[in-house]
């Protein structure tokens, strides 16, 4: 019979608790449900609500019952209805009248809000370790390319060359505000909701605040219909998780670029391509793809989310149950692909001579003409019309800028000199960079140096 069924006079029909059923998602917080239950009776035993020989008996059970779940010996039973129900009904048959103690002062309302914050402290906490553990692998990359040059682009158009280690460092920029989000969710997430019951409190002599500290949680939520009522840290979570995403979609679509023959700057290691089944000369870049692909998954798990909650009238509704399959989901495909990012990244190898002749005398060294020509006083906006009225000729005549001769410079403008020819090799545009946070030479190895201390 289930937990709720007392004044019933007929059980839940089997379809519908099947349709209603949620032990295969919520299985997963066993843990956490565990140990917000072992929280919850020692406060009663506290308060002198459940005497001490039945809290300890509730608790060694309930470590039993881990023990037994742990080692696949207690399996989860759809019938069941869910892992709050499964875990006592279980504790019921180990310790008899005991264990119906267990629930005083608790409704699953507040048992599953506490469920859920505290498996998100546990894996937020892992997807920061995932995170810098990327980061790492990023850094040591850019340590290793502090002189592999590369064209930067805008619009995907070729704008001005830079380091490749500079590159590799934006993304590990981007993940450290990533990682700063995930730890400014924390705070909100480590709030105890326990003891808010239903909706309305208990009339039952407990301490929240014991609980809370049992949990190693910072304060409980005040307001008990709060408590219950919302999910907006789970839509942080994910949301976090989405932004993270987006950041390895943009890295994976790179690689994927850089692994074409047109591009011929990536190689992948065959451990992480795959063939065609078709076409034996392929080698494709499947994990990038993937990864790429399964940011939809995160991103739907957010709008899912947000599409139950939207319309929801307080205080609970049954709607809020789906919530934990999106963000389990949101989260072990973040962990995944964060931990497949690095390792694409630790076996792909980078061509640190694709480039740098290539891009010689390159149109994308215009913008380090216009700059020469403002350090000889001519003002920014008539510097930039000469040096555009240069590519043009330059793209008329299907010349680089080193090719063409310095009587031709002088046709646009009297101050060019000879000078002009020493600007116009990638690494001289890219040493001549001043600005704090530049692609610099000086300013790259800076920047390494900063992340090598903080990570």
């Amino acid at each position: 019979m289930a937990i709720w069924n007392s004044r019933f006079k007929k059980s839940l029909d089997e379809t519908a608790l099947k349709f209603s059923s949620s032990i295969d998602i919520d299985g997963k917080l066993y843990a956490e449900d565990i140990e917000g239950s072992k929280a919850h009776v020692k406060m009663l035993m506290k308060q002198k609500t459940v005497s001490m020989n039945d809290g300890k008996s509730i608790i060694k059970a309930l470590d039993e019952i881990f023990t037994e779940i742990e080692s696949g010996e207690l399996k989860f039973d759809w019938k069941k209805e869910d892992i709050h129900s499964l875990i006592e009904e279980r504790l019921v048959e180990k310790i008899g009248e005991k264990g119906k103690r267990l629930h005083t002062a608790r409704s699953r309302n507040d048992q599953v809000a506490l469920d859920e914050r505290l498996y998100m402290r546990k894996e937020t906490t892992n997807l920061i370790k995932f995170v810098t553990a990327f980061q790492k692998a990023l850094l040591k990359k850019a340590d290793a390319n502090k002189e592999t040059i590369i064209p930067g682009y805008t619009h995907l158009q070729r704008a001005q060359p830079i380091l490749f280690a500079h590159h590799l460092l934006a993304y590990v920029s981007m993940l450290e505000r990533d990682k700063e989000r995930l730890f400014d969710s924390i705070k909100r997430i480590n709030i105890s909701p326990l003891g808010a019951a239903a909706l309305s409190g208990t009339t039952l002599n407990i301490d929240r605040n014991y609980s809370a500290k049992e949990l190693k949680m910072s304060s409980i939520i005040e307001n008990s219909l709060d408590a219950v009522s919302d999910r907006d840290v789970v839509i942080e979570v994910i949301s976090a998780c989405s932004i993270i995403m987006m950041h390895l979609s943009r890295f994976s679509e790179e690689i994927i670029l850089w692994n074409s023959h047109e591009f011929s700057f990536a190689l992948i290691d065959d451990s992480y391509s795959t063939g065609s089944s078709l076409m034996p000369q392929k080698k494709n870049p499947d994990i990038a793809e993937l990864i790429r692909g399964k940011v939809g998954r995160v991103y739907g798990a957010l709008m899912g989310v947000l599409t139950i909650m939207k319309s929801l009238p307080l205080a609970y509704n049954r709607d809020m149950q789906e919530d934990k399959f999106h963000l389990i989901e949101a989260i072990d495909t973040t962990k995944d692909c964060l931990q497949q990012s690095a390792q694409l990244l630790i076996h792909t190898k980078f061509n640190k001579d694709r480039f740098e002749d290539e891009l010689t005398g390159d149109l994308l060294l215009s913008t380090d003409i216009v700059d020469y020509l403002v350090n000889k006083n001519i003002p920014f906006r008539e510097a930039h019309h000469i040096v555009g009225a240069v590519v043009a000729y330059c793209v008329s005549k299907k010349k680089k800028l080193n090719q063409i001769t310095l009587d031709e410079y002088k046709t646009f403008s009297q101050k060019f000199d000879k000078n002009v020819f020493e600007l116009l090799t990638p690494m001289a545009s890219i040493r001549s960079k001043k600005s704090a946070g530049s692609t610099s030479p000086k300013e790259v190895e800076k920047q390494i140096l900063k992340w090598r201390k903080l990570l």
